[in-house]
């Protein structure tokens, strides 16, 4: 029996990017171990997927200290498990992992690669997490670029060996689950409690956002084109996700407009996102960097249409105006004029959905992209036993 082992910076990753990805591994007859911080979604992922879980005490900011702890813990961790595979996620627990799985001798070692933070950082930072991204690359044997144009920036900017890039399928990390991410089985009682966070006037123009509220997630441009559009008093914007002021704040005003406006709702973390996605005319994602947004994937499966900036991720899902509308990152006029379009063209904007939901349902189903991870493994597991 294969043992693997799939570590996370933060439990969340485990229950929101890979759910079901352990509980599938575990189907397929493999002993099947997660590791990440503790937190409070650990109760419901060791549930939902059925298998072992390891904390390790990660923080997601730079600390040395805390950072060598983890490391010796990893080590242990994985020379007393002694797995075929380790297999990370997320920027910290890719480079402590793939430091402790190599010096723990194990020889296949498997890092995501879902996003790279340098991309959007700037000054003497940028620096130092290029450095950190090429030195986690060094330790893996095999690093999977979770989409194309990330697979190609890699490549470009010369931070890993082409020959250990693989995207698996036509991108993604996991998929969607068309099963959740379907209107013929919202709830009821979800779908009432959404719309009452919301408070909409009777013909308001829903216009959602999914994710973190910080900078690089272009939250300050989606506020800045919202209160200039011509659209303001006709429509709500509606923000779900929570502020992270440890990392990468949003700025103060920008903080007190989304507090105070009245026709902005922001609301905490919610598990019912198809449902928001049910109630809103149009997604917007604004991100500045990504590796491959899971919410476009979402939109796509619940027909809505969707506005993203023009980054890696983005691109790999959404063509212009063929599946949604791109707008150049960070340029607030522009986002402006594609909200204004939305509201003004429905027709449009609904083929548009139609055809990202073909798109969606074809390439990115969640159990397919799943079969294909485990194809890997088993892949990369003979080429080893051929080497030996």
């Amino acid at each position: 029996m294969p043992k693997l082992i799939r570590i996370t910076t933060v439990p969340i990753s485990l229950k929101l990017l890979l759910a079901g990805q352990m509980k599938f591994m575990k189907e397929q007859g493999w002993d099947v171990l997660m590791v990440s911080a503790d937190g409070r979604e650990l109760p419901q992922v060791i549930k939902a997927e059925g298998v072992r879980h390891e904390v390790i005490p990660f923080t997601r900011r730079i600390t040395p200290l805390q950072d060598l702890k983890c490391l010796w813990q990893l080590y242990q961790l994985i020379k007393k498990e002694q797995p075929d595979i380790v297999h990370t996620h997320t920027p910290k627990a890719g480079l402590l992992g793939m430091i402790a799985a190599k010096f723990a001798g194990v020889k296949v070692r498997i890092h995501t690669l879902a996003g790279i933070p340098y991309m959007a950082a700037e000054g003497g930072k940028k620096g130092l997490l290029e450095k950190m991204e090429k030195l986690t690359h060094s330790y893996t044997t095999h690093v999977w670029p979770n989409s194309k144009g990330l697979k190609d920036f890699v490549i470009a900017h010369n931070l890993c060996p082409a020959e250990k890039l693989t995207v698996i399928g036509e991108g993604s990390s996991n998929g969607v689950d068309l099963s959740k991410f379907n209107r013929g089985v919202l709830k009821e009682n979800h779908l009432v409690a959404a719309t009452m966070r919301i408070q909409p006037g009777e013909d308001d123009f829903i216009i959602l956002s999914v994710g973190r509220l910080v900078k690089d997630k272009g939250i300050q441009e989606l506020v800045d084109a919202f209160l200039s559009s011509k659209i303001v008093g006709k429509s709500k914007l509606v923000l779900l996700g929570s502020f992270e002021q440890d990392l990468n704040p949003l700025d103060a005003e920008t903080i007190k407009i989304i507090t105070d406006h009245p026709r902005i709702v922001q609301i905490d973390w919610s598990d019912h996102v198809a449902h928001y996605l049910a109630l809103a005319d149009v997604l917007v994602h604004p991100s500045h960097r990504e590796g491959f947004p899971n919410v476009l994937l979402e939109a796509g499966a619940m027909e809505l249409p969707v506005i993203c900036s023009d980054i890696i991720g983005n691109t790999d899902i959404v063509t212009q105006q063929k599946t949604g509308l791109i707008f150049p990152v960070k340029n607030v006029e522009i986002l402006k004029e594609a909200m204004e379009f939305a509201y003004v063209k429905r027709d449009k904007m609904a083929e548009l959905a139609a055809n990202l939901y073909q798109k969606v349902c074809t390439d990115y189903e969640r159990t397919r992209v799943q079969k294909e991870i485990f194809t890997q493994y088993q892949q990369v597991l003979r080429n080893v036993d051929s080497k030996e």
